[in-house]
């Protein structure tokens, strides 16, 4: 690490994400895929007689010897960060030099480099969500049958499973994910296009009859597709694309963390989060063991939440063929938004892998709030036989409000007792009661659909 801590340092270069993703938006990283279109650009325009194969190889000699310094010296004196590097690259390159940047506008270059780094992020991304479904998948599977209490408005309602509750997490992240890998397939570069999208330029170097031919060219050279109908820059409707995307990603993560912090909270105390040995939750209170992990989970994604916005602006504010109001948030819009959702799915899947279960909490709630869910299946027996609805309703209702009395109070849920102790509920035999109350009877299609999940997860990720 080549940190300068005696200045501010964003946390995502250092603290959030991984080395691989922080290498794609690494500065460095971004002027060799300049040098790389450069290179691109002129074996382009060697195949039309326009340079000569010396000046191609001098440039690709070059091509990795990057001088940032001397390319930020420049950049202080002619204010133009992209020119400070073709004229730092083209005092390296003495036969090449000169040709390099022929027929190109800045946004040729920065915008087919941008969609090149946005292509690798996305497929980094999607590597590892690949990791966290799979991680969902298994929780699925395990727990497709463990009984659990849901909630509804954050009260108890009915039984489901500790494995549907799973299949709904991550059939949100399977919806982000395919919806992901779909745009990775149709993200397009701006093409090289000149000052205003028409080509003009380039059809002085090649003649106009040859422009689709030479973009054509590079396109295959870059291995990106081009936009057919460009401005000076890609439609930055893309770019909001990609951010929605991103930010609906992150709202599936929010949701699971969210509901991660509310389970581990003492009161429910059904799962938990790892906690190291030497671990501490609090500077003040040494028993605290805090989910910071889902914490920040739940902290990254709501800045990734606002990021659409100014894409959204970035879009629709610019004028005609194109202003620069953009240029400044770009450096870090999609860098950061990209480094967010990466450090995002590596918590995630560390804390999906090493979640804590605690069965034993989750039988006390089951025990203390599953028989109220019991009501309705006793009204629908009754129902069936014959029973006034609207009078086994009332009675059923005093009864579970003496229950929940009983429960506020810190003793055993009685409403099986006293149901069965009702002369209204005498057509109910003593095992069929039992049978009603039995919470693993009474989680509906929740196994089925959640193994049937876990197998079209398998399926996707084959």
């Amino acid at each position: 690490m080549n940190n300068n801590f005696d200045q501010y340092l964003s946390p995502y270069s250092w603290r959030y994400a991984s080395p691989e993703m922080r290498q794609i938006w690494s500065e460095m990283e971004k002027r060799r895929l300049w040098r790389s279109i450069w290179v691109a650009l002129a074996e382009t325009e060697k195949d039309f007689n326009l340079v000569k194969s010396e000046q191609v190889e001098d440039l690709k000699h070059f091509m990795t010897e990057i001088d940032i310094p001397l390319a930020l010296q420049i950049e202080s004196e002619i204010k133009h960060d992209l020119m400070a590097e073709v004229k730092a690259y083209a005092l390296q390159c003495p036969v090449g030099g000169g040709i390099l940047h022929l027929g190109a506008t800045s946004m040729d270059i920065e915008d087919n480099a941008d969609t090149i780094r946005v292509k690798k992020s996305l497929e980094l991304i999607l590597g590892k969500l690949k990791i966290l479904l799979g991680e969902f998948s298994n929780k699925i599977e395990q727990y497709a049958d463990l009984p659990i209490m849901g909630y509804t408005h954050i009260q108890p309602a009915e039984p489901t499973t500790l494995g549907y509750r799973f299949a709904s997490y991550a059939q949100d992240i399977l919806d982000d994910y395919t919806k992901l890998k779909e745009f990775s397939e149709q993200i397009k570069g701006k093409g090289f296009k000149g000052a205003v999208g028409t080509g003009a330029a380039y059809a002085e170097l090649v003649g106009l009859e040859n422009l689709e031919n030479f973009e054509q060219k590079l396109s295959t050279r870059l291995g990106i597709d081009f936009y057919p109908v460009t401005t000076q820059t890609y439609p930055r409707k893309q770019d909001y694309r990609i951010l929605c995307l991103l930010a609906g990603l992150g709202a599936s993560f929010y949701k699971f963390a969210f509901d991660l912090r509310l389970m581990q909270m003492p009161a429910i105390g059904e799962w938990s989060e790892p906690f190291g040995d030497k671990q501490i939750g609090s500077s003040a209170m040494p028993f605290k063991r805090n989910p910071v992990k889902a914490e920040k989970v739940c902290s990254l994604a709501r800045t990734l939440s606002n990021m659409p916005q100014t894409a959204w602006s970035n879009a629709s504010h610019s004028l005609l063929e194109r202003t620069l109001d953009d240029s400044a948030n770009r450096r870090s819009l999609l860098p950061e938004a990209f480094l967010i959702c990466d450090d995002l799915i590596k918590t995630l899947s560390k804390l999906v892998h090493n979640l804590n279960i605690n069965e034993t909490a989750i039988k006390r709630n089951l025990d203390t709030y599953a028989p109220f869910a019991a009501t309705e299946r006793v009204m629908m027996n009754l129902g069936k036989a014959g029973a006034n609805r609207q009078v086994i309703h009332e009675s059923l209702r005093q009864h579970a409000l003496s229950a929940w009395q009983a429960v506020q109070m810190g003793n055993p849920n009685p409403l099986k007792d006293l149901i069965r102790n009702d002369p209204a509920f005498s057509q109910l035999s003593d095992a069929q009661l039992c049978e009603l109350f039995d919470v693993k009877g009474y989680t509906g299609l929740a196994p089925a659909h959640a193994r049937d999940l876990a197998k079209q997860i398998k399926t996707v990720l084959a």
